[in-house]
């Protein structure tokens, strides 16, 4: 099989407009190209992208060589609807916006001559999402040459059957020729077999999981007599899923997953999945102690799962946000009966060899299950993942609240798409109704109040009776119950439902505290996935803690862009809740320290549900001497010393691991140390202030690359010795010789800026930058309006 990255030297343009094509390579978003508009229908949902029609084309010459062989083509992923064409004639579409799909073009195409491929995306209806979407190709391409014997694409499937002694199954799917089985440890064949199907002991091998992702290769040979007419390879890793009420269990291991929430989208590249991108998001919450990634609420590329079983990271892959029933006017309800099926046996074919995914998920927050159609629905889907994959737990984010309120004829959305804000305010318990009031109405001390009764009486909105009852059809089919925002159920279900293993599928983060006690606590209950990990683009503003005036609502204007929700902003960097959640989890060995801003003195922040801090790792603030600021400490010592420039603060213990002090601003050290019972020093931590003159440090996350790779680079404003300052974020323009420059912004969760271009204000002193590189040197310039410029050449 001949493998091609078939992401080069496409063409693009927008469909019914004089503009002319343009060359570009693939992956591509193209609503980033699009001006936001207040008035566009996505809405705060969409970030105020508009959506449209777009066309990509590309010209190929395929060889006369090839007249005999089988040509197909692999989509990874359109949004929306799309169209493939092949010289003029129709080939196929692609409904689901995050599906894969293959098609041969073997009748389509000339041989001997040159071919033109064409796709139409249309994604021009809108609302069509909860989230930004991104438009266009935004996943790779890839086309394969095969002989008319071989082995189907992706017809390797290797499942571990046993773990001591290290034991896997290997089928092979093909039509004719004779399979030859090889397992490679790096380029050492350590064990071989012969068949279709063959069960292969691997004796001493390495097994799979999160800390240790040691992987292998099972390479296939199919011949026909003496010649080989096909071979391909797999990535696998030798890891048994299993579970009980007792626990979930990787290798006989019990496990605890430390999970985020994820959308799809790259912050400052939008939708585009590039390798790097995904495996730069992977990478960044292991750094901060995540071991599990819920695809929210999508499947996730292949590039992310590649990510994630090369540096040890769980996956439940998701499939859908909706079932049958609308969430948004324009979304995948409408097509999800005639698709449901084929969407499950695409994600399982995709997740089959990947040994970091360890559960599908059916959906998130689908009403559904409270009608019997509904839970007649789940059970097939339900069956079916289990006769596609049965060494995979299947589950859903489930929200108690929506399925106890549809069981009542309170449906939280309507027919046509769009929240049913009635049953929306229905956030109490059982019989306690909440009705949600007129948010515009109110000053940011009322909708601060009223954010922080959601989300505590969401958690407590399933306690009841009824609430159970409505639940527990849907609950009980799952082999893994996820609950969405329901902790106060966690206590009880031991009691009151002995055979049911549960999950916080999604769960508020500053929660984690409270929430990591119950996961440690009960055996049934084995994890928490946080809403959510890094931040993302569009439900704009749904998780901000903002000092602006139009803050409050949770919709919010433009020119709000994102959801301002995660623990890692847009750029990648964590804040306090992301600092405080790798302590609860027991992953960093000092004391770690987040400050409020301090360039906001007397105002009041307008606060969210799904935050319990804005505190970011940060002692400099210029300009802020006196301000008053909240000290956040986070360590598992008992108890903490404050210190500035040397001088006590304060002393106090600490409570779930967490130690809160009010202090004012002073420029120096802040220092933390942590103590044991008896007052003896058994860890530290300190944040320093900027100091001197400011400069643009360029720090690119990899010091070598090749031409074709994707360099993430940070450009910060900084002193000389590399401490950023929080509070001198001015416009900093950037230029790139030798790459391209794919995206350029901030962590700002209410701009007008656009990644795509050369300009980009700083958020507390940080920008980033993403650069496609060309040549074998890739020089970048950044300058500010004060800064001088500097330059760097990788």
């Amino acid at each position: 099989m001949i493998k091609i990255d078939f992401n080069k030297n496409w063409k693009f343009r927008k469909a019914g407009t004089d503009r002319p094509w343009r060359k570009l390579c693939l992956p591509h978003d193209a609503m980033l190209e699009e001006k936001r508009d207040p008035k566009c229908e996505s809405g705060s949902a969409g970030a105020y992208f508009p959506g449209g029609i777009y066309e990509y084309e590309k010209e190929m010459e395929v060889s006369a060589e090839w007249a005999d062989k089988k040509i197909t083509i692999e989509f990874e992923g359109i949004y929306g609807k799309s169209e493939i064409w092949v010289n003029e004639r129709y080939v196929g579409k692609i409904v689901y916006g995050y599906t894969e799909a293959r098609f041969d073009l073997t009748d389509y195409l000339y041989f001997g001559a040159g071919n033109k491929i064409y796709v139409r995306v249309d994604n021009h209806e809108m609302p069509n999402s909860r989230w930004y979407t991104g438009s266009g190709i935004y996943r790779p391409v890839t086309l394969y040459v095969q002989d008319q014997i071989h082995i189907q694409l992706h017809g390797i499937k290797v499942n571990t059957i046993s773990y001591n002694p290290a034991r896997i199954a290997v089928s092979v799917a093909h039509a004719r020729g004779y399979a030859e089985i090889q397992i490679l440890d790096g380029e050492c064949v350590i064990a071989a077999a012969k068949g279709d199907e063959a069960e292969i002991t691997l004796p001493g091998a390495k097994l799979w999981d999160d800390e240790t992702p040691d992987l292998y290769r099972c390479r296939v040979f199919l011949t026909d007599g003496d010649k080989v007419v096909d071979t391909q390879e797999s990535i696998f890793g030798i890891r048994m899923v299993e579970w009980s009420p007792q626990g979930l269990f990787i290798n006989g291991k019990e496990t605890l997953l430390r999970g985020g929430c994820l959308h799809h989208d790259n912050g400052i590249v939008g939708a585009c999945a590039y390798d790097e991108s995904e495996e730069r998001r992977v990478r960044i919450m292991k750094e901060n102690g995540f071991n599990a990634i819920r695809s929210a609420h999508n499947p996730c590329s292949r590039a992310m799962l590649d990510a994630c079983d090369k540096l040890g990271m769980y996956v439940m892959d998701e499939t859908w946000d909706m079932w049958y029933q609308h969430k948004s006017k324009y979304d995948y309800a409408t097509e999800f009966m005639d698709n449901y099926k084929e969407d499950i046996r695409t994600m399982v074919e995709k997740d089959y060899n990947h040994p970091s995914v360890i559960m599908y998920s059916i959906g998130n927050e689908v009403s559904e299950p409270a009608k019997t159609e509904g839970k007649e629905l789940a059970k097939e889907m339900i069956e079916l993942c289990h006769k596609l994959d049965g060494s995979r737990a299947v589950t859903a984010g489930i929200n108690l609240m929506i399925i106890a309120n549809a069981a009542k004829g309170k449906e939280m959305y309507h027919a046509e798409g769009g929240i049913n804000t009635e049953a929306a305010g229905d956030i109490g318990g059982d019989g306690q109704s909440a009705q949600m009031p007129d948010m515009s109405r109110m000053d940011s001390t009322m909708f601060n109040s009223m954010t922080q009764m959601v989300g505590s009486n969401m958690n407590h909105s399933a306690d009841g009776e009824e609430a159970d009852c409505a639940t527990s059809p849907i609950l009980d089919m799952l082999d893994i119950a996820g609950y969405n925002y329901a902790s106060g159920r966690y206590t009880m279900e031991g009691k009151a439902h002995p055979d049911r293993l549960i999950l916080g599928s999604e769960t508020f983060p500053h929660e984690i505290g409270n929430n990591w006690k119950m996961v440690k606590q009960y055996p049934y209950l084995i994890g928490d996935f946080m809403w959510t990990a890094f931040d993302y683009l569009g439900e704009a503003g749904i998780g901000a803690w903002s000092y602006s005036a139009d803050a409050m609502g949770f919709e919010k204007p433009y020119p709000w862009l994102a959801g301002g929700a995660g623990v890692i902003d847009l750029t990648g960097n964590p804040d306090g809740e992301a600092l405080y959640a790798r302590t609860v989890w027991g992953k960093n060995d000092e004391v770690l320290l987040a400050v409020t801003p301090a360039n906001h003195p007397g105002e009041e922040v307008i606060k969210s549900a799904w935050r319990g801090t804005n505190a970011i790792p940060s002692w400099s603030w210029r300009g802020c001497e006196g301000n008053a600021v909240t000290v956040e400490a986070y360590t598992e010592a008992p108890h903490i010393r404050l210190y500035l420039n040397e001088a006590l603060l304060a002393e106090k213990d600490t409570t779930d691991c967490k130690a809160i002090f009010e202090a004012e601003y002073r420029p120096g050290v802040l220092k933390a140390v942590g103590t044991d019972e008896e007052g003896n020093e058994i860890m530290t931590g300190m944040l320093k202030s900027a100091a001197g003159n400011l400069q643009l440090s360029i720090q690119p996350e990899k010091e070598y690359v090749q031409p074709g790779e994707i360099l993430y680079v940070a450009i910060n404003i900084c002193d000389k010795d590399g401490i950023v300052e929080s509070n001198a974020d001015e416009l900093i323009s950037i230029e790139v010789q030798g790459g391209e420059l794919l995206g350029f912004g901030s962590a700002r969760q209410r701009t007008e800026e656009s990644f795509l271009d050369k300009e980009a204000t700083a958020c507390y002193g940080r920008t980033l930058a993403a650069v496609r590189v060309l040549d074998e040197q890739v020089c970048i310039a950044v300058k500010g309006v004060t800064l001088p410029e500097s330059s760097v050449t990788i």
